[in-house]
């Protein structure tokens, strides 16, 4: 099988790499991450200092799967050395909402003078911080962030009201 595309991901200093087929396990100062692609018919090999990534086409799914590939792989060296933080606002006009966090729960009390709470998962290694009105997801992995944050925001999605008067909740504000 001839290899007819060919791309490289250089690795930074500070993160140590494993490749083993086509799982990719990567450390540094924030954590550890490892993650297995999907894609049979691309290899991925490590090289001096560079993670090779070859496919036996270059058509266009063959290139678009090592850019995949190559923005996962750049997200996780970004998360296990910088990490991920996301920013949501606590937003209420009338009843004032009160955010606790509860082992792998986010619970958001008293929204819209509801009696019962409602519940956002926390996704495993996310870490969630309550500081007055504004909560701060952070964390190494960045599908498990964002997917957090948007846990938190769709717990308090106003539903059979007119979504023009009724903006209480929580919005992500900040990403970074």
């Amino acid at each position: 099988m001839a290899i007819l595309l060919r791309e490289a991901v250089e690795i930074p200093k500070d993160v140590e790499v494993r490749v083993n087929g086509r799982t990719v396990e990567v450390s540094g100062k924030k954590g550890a991450l490892k993650r297995t692609f999907g894609f049979p018919e691309v290899t991925i090999r490590q090289d001096d200092g560079k993670i090779i990534i070859e496919a036996p086409s270059d058509r266009r799914r063959m290139r678009a799967a090592i850019g995949t590939i190559k923005a996962h792989l750049r997200n996780m060296f970004k998360g296990v050395t910088d990490g991920f933080t996301y920013r949501l606002k606590v937003v209420y006009s009338h009843f004032p909402i009160k955010v606790t966090v509860e082992g792998n729960r986010v619970l958001i009390h008293n929204f819209l003078g509801e009696k019962h709470p409602r519940v956002a998962e926390i996704l495993e290694g996310v870490n969630v911080k309550v500081e007055g009105d504004e909560i701060i997801v952070s964390g190494c992995d960045r599908e498990a962030v964002g997917q957090t944050a948007a846990n938190i925001e769709q717990a308090t999605a106003v539903r059979h009201r007119d979504r023009r008067v009724f903006q209480d909740g929580c919005y992500i504000a900040e990403k970074g």
